[in-house]
């Protein structure tokens, strides 16, 4: 299992409480927000991005009303501006990280960011530093629901799936694609019959950072911190998962 897939798996068994799900809910509603005004349309069909949007909230369990209210309020309020910028540095033990946010007020998203990497043993560092050591990935998450798990992943490879990740625990599968297939792998579970979970653009990193428990539990109690913050919508970073920081980090 890549460290990529380690820390993903960490991270959805910590998501499970309210307060947690209740920022997921938050980042979802935003990327309807965007999806609503960047696509011109609250009509899912017509609007792929949204349509992602939308998988994204049923996969996270978001209520029917929720997503409806949100996809409403998106399209009355489409006049009002919502920027995306992103922020680069380092954690500690030299670990690069990328944030992405998504805010109605620059000023305020720059001071949290970097009052957040300060605290924390990190620092912020100029546009370009860590986001070459990143190469953008779709992330697709599935329930293979009594699909035979050989001939599936065969499918999936011919289709374009650079890695078949299996959960052992859950029975789940991520899928990792390029980029520039992100559409057509899509296409593909939709012709097979299944509903993705989760979809997502993530930056995968290139190479990792290996550093021992400690530093790697500040780096990520750091990467914890920005991902708490309302406008902030991902994070990620290069510390490579090893079994002991993976152990360390579920006791």
């Amino acid at each position: 299992m890549s460290g990529h897939s380690k820390w993903s798996k960490i991270k959805r068994k910590k998501g499970a409480n309210d307060s947690k799900r209740s920022k997921i809910f938050g980042r979802i509603i935003k990327e309807i927000t965007v999806a609503v005004r960047e696509g011109q349309s609250a009509d899912a069909e017509f609007n792929s991005r949204l349509r992602l949007a939308i998988g994204n909230a049923k996969g996270a369990n978001m209520p029917k009303e929720t997503i409806d209210r949100a996809v409403k309020k998106a399209f009355d309020t489409k006049g009002e501006a919502l920027h995306q910028p992103t922020f680069e540095g380092y954690g500690p033990g030299g670990v690069a990280i990328f944030v992405e946010t998504m805010t109605d007020n620059n000023q305020r998203t720059v001071a949290n960011v970097r009052a957040i990497f300060n605290k924390r043993g990190g620092n912020l560092a100029t546009s370009g530093s860590v986001g070459f050591l990143f190469e953008r990935k779709g992330i697709f998450l599935i329930d293979p629901a009594g699909k035979d798990l050989e001939e599936l992943e065969l499918e999936m490879i011919d289709a374009g799936v650079e890695d078949f990740d299996i959960d052992e625990e859950t029975g789940e599968i991520e899928l990792t694609v390029d980029f520039g297939d992100f559409g057509a792998i899509q296409k593909k579970l939709e012709e097979l019959g299944i509903e993705a979970k989760s979809a997502t653009l993530e930056r995968i990193p290139t190479t990792t950072t290996k550093v021992d428990v400690s530093e790697a539990k500040r780096a990520l109690n750091l990467v914890e911190f920005l991902e708490e913050d309302d406008d902030v919508q991902s994070v990620y970073h290069n510390l490579e998962m090893t079994d002991e920081i993976e152990a360390a980090l579920e006791e």
